[in-house]
Order: structure tokens, then sequence, then C-alpha cells
């Protein structure tokens, strides 16, 4: 695509790991962090052998687990290989995600003097019983205090996640979660309903009986878009928010189809047309590391029907929707032609809304976007 590509980072490591969370992701000591960080930067050096057309990078998303986990001087060689590996473009997005707790001051100084410029705080709520339900580490007053901490190292560009549908959690705690993460006026939030997912512990407790009930889950929605909204947060995903300017470039690439590359344990990368994805199992990862063996498979070859597939069904995740001149540009044909009779069927039904060459999802579309997807797969 000739653009420049993300880079991804897993760091899967964990203080504990919390109630609801799949995510390949455990505790570990010092010596099997400092263990995955020689090999994982091994692993940035030796990329240029399996990609060697991927030179030139906008964003960086170094994700987990809980990258913050690491020390000052482990995430300090991480970003060296990384910027000796690639020529990382002036203005890019470079973002570590961090758990209330796990940082201080010491380490936002250090981040930012080694080119990082964008904290993902994974707050969740603010509530003392939520927190503790989920299984998170932190305290909101600990939370406060590193949002603090990095805005006064100098981070002008900040996320903050948060949950809705918490066990024990109703509109009266919701919406003073609201009040109070609006108060600290962070320039982007991710705001996500709890899933509960397979082979967690909220999957044996939960899995019959959602924690909170639909109508309630319902009207946290509702009240989020409109707290959001009212406080100059523009949606432009379904579940994330920005001031202008702010939107988080590193996922629109994911949603954009654009190229990136993943290092780290389980970690995907997507160049050209095929998507790969690092092996999962830990011995696995080190041993290909060493003996200087690809560590990325090839998971699957996007052919032009997939291609043209997730051009809709990623592309409409995003408020302004799809480019359907850019869909006859890359594809040779009519988005009419190919999915015409989806795609009036979800205009009729008031799902789907076309302003000029774009097309995207009604209000009532971003609710039930889900419903909106299966057509095109």
């Amino acid at each position: 695509m000739n653009r420049p590509a993300g880079i991804y980072i897993h760091i899967p490591f964990c203080v504990r790991k919390c109630s609801y969370c799949d995510f390949l992701s455990w505790q570990a000591g010092e010596d099997e962090r400092e263990e995955y960080v020689r090999n994982l930067v091994r692993e940035i050096g030796l990329s240029n052998r399996w990609f060697p057309e991927i030179t030139q990078v906008d964003s960086v998303f170094i994700g987990g687990g809980t990258p913050s986990i690491l020390s000052a001087s482990q995430i300090h060689c991480i970003c060296e290989a990384l910027y000796r590996r690639f020529t990382i473009q002036e203005g890019c997005e470079f973002t570590i995600e961090c758990n209330p707790g796990t940082a201080d001051r010491h380490t936002f100084d250090a981040c930012l003097g080694m080119g990082i410029n964008r904290i993902s705080f994974g707050v969740q709520s603010t509530e003392e019983t939520e927190l503790r339900l989920l299984g998170r580490i932190h305290t909101y007053e600990e939370a406060e205090r590193s949002f603090q901490e990095a805005r006064e190292a100098g981070f002008q560009n900040i996320n903050i996640d948060l949950m809705s549908g918490i066990p024990g959690q109703n509109m009266v705690s919701y919406e003073r979660t609201l009040d109070r993460i609006l108060h600290l006026e962070p320039e982007h939030i991710s705001a996500y309903s709890l899933i509960i997912e397979e082979g967690t512990p909220f999957y044996d407790r939960y899995r019959d009986e959602p924690p909170v009930d639909e109508e309630t889950d319902r009207q946290m929605y509702m009240i989020t878009k409109e707290r959001f909204s009212e406080c100059g947060y523009h949606r432009y995903e379904i579940s994330n928010y920005a001031r202008s300017g702010s939107a988080c470039r590193h996922n629109l690439k994911y949603w954009s189809g654009g190229e990136y590359v993943g290092f780290g344990i389980g970690a995907s990368s997507r160049v050209g047309n095929i998507r790969y994805r690092n092996a999962d199992d830990p011995a696995e990862y080190i041993r290909r590391v060493q003996q200087e063996k690809r560590t990325a498979d090839p998971e699957e070859l996007l052919d032009r029907e997939a291609q043209m597939s997730e051009f809709f069904f990623l592309g409409l995740r995003r408020t302004q929707g799809v480019d359907l001149t850019e869909f006859e540009r890359l594809y040779g044909a009519s988005a009419f032609d190919i999915y015409g009779r989806q795609i009036r069927k979800l205009m009729e039904s008031g799902l789907l809304r076309q302003q000029g060459a774009w097309l995207h999802l009604t209000d009532y579309g971003l609710d039930v976007s889900n419903m909106v997807f299966c057509e095109f797969v």
C-alpha cells in the first residue's frame, strides 16, 4: 500500500490477572521478564529478514498485559531496537499502555525521553468495589495520581479505558465514574461494555446470567454517548471517543486496512495481503528467536473476497464509514455491484446511510453494529 506501517509490541506480563481478561498474559518474575525483553529486542532486529519492505513507521503501540511493569531500562532497550531497525517518522504516534500503580513520575519522564508521546491508562472504573470485583490492582486514588504525574511529566495525549456492565455497577455508580473521568480531561476515552469471555473466572460466574441486566447496560451505553458528546469528545469509532486531533492513529490503521508488524508472543502482523501470527507458546517463541527462525507464521492469505469483506466490516467501525470511491479504486468494481443487496437491505432498515461517496452506520446502526457486520462476512 506504500504507506508507513504500524508497529505493535506485546508485553505479556501482569502483576495479577484480572477476572475478566482473556488476553495472552500472566504473572512473571524479573528473570523471566528480562529474558523476554532480550529475545524481543533480538526479534525486532531479525525482522528485516522477514519483512524487509517495512522500513517506515508512523505509529507504535506497546500493549499487553501491562507494559508499565517493565523497568525504564527494559523499555529503553525495546525503543532503541525499534530506532535501529526502522525509520520512525517525525510526528509518529508512540503509545504505551499503563496500569495505574505500576509506574511513577520517573517512568513517565523516561518514556517521554525515549520518544513515547501517548499513554493509555487502564482505569476501567472509579468505584473501589467495582475495581476489586474486576480484580484490578489499583484504587481510583492511585489512578488519578498516575494520570496527574503523567500530565506533570509532559504527556499531552492520554487515553483512559473505561468499562460498563461491571458486576454490582448501577446507573448512579456509573455516572459518578463518568463525572470523575471527564473531570480529568483526557484527550481520548475508550469506553467498552464488559464482555464475558470463555476461559475467565467471570465466565464461570456469569455465563448464564450477565452481571448487569440488558436495560441498564443499554442506559449506560446511551448516557456514555450523551455525556462525552456534551464535553467535546467526538465518537470516531464504535467504542472510542476523542477530542479534536486525538483519535488513535494506530488503531485507525487496523480499521482502514493499513500494514502493521507485531513483535512478541502471540502478536499479529498484516503485510501485503497476508496476515501473520507469532507463536503463542513462550518456549516456542523464544526457541524461534534464538535459532533465528521466523517467529510469525502466515495465518491467512487475504484473497480479493476477504479483502473486500474486511474493507466493509472493519471500515464501518469508524463513524465516518467507508469510502465507496476508494473501494472501486482498490477492487475495480462498484461496492453496489458486489454488495448491493446487503447495502440496500441495511439502508432500508435504517442501519446504513450514504452521504456522497461515503457509506456509514446510522446511530441505530452503531447500536447494533454486529448485525451489520454479519452481512459482509
